[in-house]
């Protein structure tokens, strides 16, 4: 079976999720552009999609609560036959602080968004695309973080911890529903030149590390999305339960 050529992608009204949802479109994939906050990104986004001749579908839910995440998916079925590609993109940061510096409150928001919300969105879209339940198959991407890896102490060790625990739901749900038709795979990008930086209070960041960064520059949006573009492809079809990093050599 061939995987639908439909993809949802949260938090798609900037960045990474946006230029994910134009290069789905230029491969031809029909895209439901998901959002929290950012309703103005989101259509936009979404009329960049029907202006390159593929449908897309606005829908509004936040990740870390899961009635929202149902309605999301059950509006996606309403607009759509059949769901091909998941993407859990949506993601927060926060401001510069030490473990000990770090609320109750803060860390319930990371996890809650960063870590539960891929959680969820990966079980409405595993019931949807598994040949247990009858589906076609598909494929799910994870967009974690190469903090994962760098533990980012002294910068935000909780949405370092929040997006490793991403990696493990890619390696752990993709041994799982690899029978299924349905490949996990993740990304865990690095200093990506993105609002993320001005959300977390350091607007200023890119132009701050660039130099001290092996490559000397920080990555593009494009540039992730072309690498989940690939992993999504027939091209990764043995390629599951791991992720890949788009670091610039960090």
């Amino acid at each position: 079976m061939q995987t639908p050529k439909t993809i949802l992608i949260t938090g798609a009204g900037s960045g990474i999720g946006a230029a994910t949802a134009l290069a789905a479109a230029r491969a031809g994939y029909d895209v439901a552009v998901c959002y929290h906050g950012n309703e103005e990104g989101a259509e936009a986004t979404a009329q960049k999609v029907r202006d390159l001749g593929r449908r897309a579908v606005v829908i509004k839910g936040n990740v870390a609560d899961p009635k929202d995440v149902e309605a999301m998916f059950e509006k996606f079925d309403s607009e759509f036959d059949e769901l091909g590609v998941l993407v859990n993109n949506a993601g927060v940061v926060d401001d510069i602080a030490r473990v000990e510096e770090m609320s109750y409150e803060r860390l319930r928001r990371m996890f809650d968004t960063n870590t539960i919300g891929p959680f969820l969105c990966s079980k409405q879209a595993a019931i949807r695309m598994a040949y247990r339940y009858g589906g076609a198959g598909g494929v799910i991407v994870n967009v974690s973080s190469i903090a994962a890896r760098l533990g980012s102490g002294g910068q935000y060790v909780d949405y370092a911890a929040s997006k490793a625990a991403v990696d493990v739901l890619t390696k752990g749900m993709g041994d799982e529903m690899a029978a299924d038709n349905v490949r996990v795979v993740g990304v865990r990008p690095g200093i990506i030149d993105t609002d993320i930086h001005a959300k977390g209070g350091q607007p200023n960041r890119v132009a701050n590390v660039s130099n001290s960064l092996p490559m000397k520059r920080a990555g593009t949006a494009e540039e992730v999305a072309d690498a989940i573009l690939f992993l999504m492809s027939d091209k990764a079809a043995y390629i599951t339960s791991t992720s890949l990093d788009i670091s610039g050599a960090r």
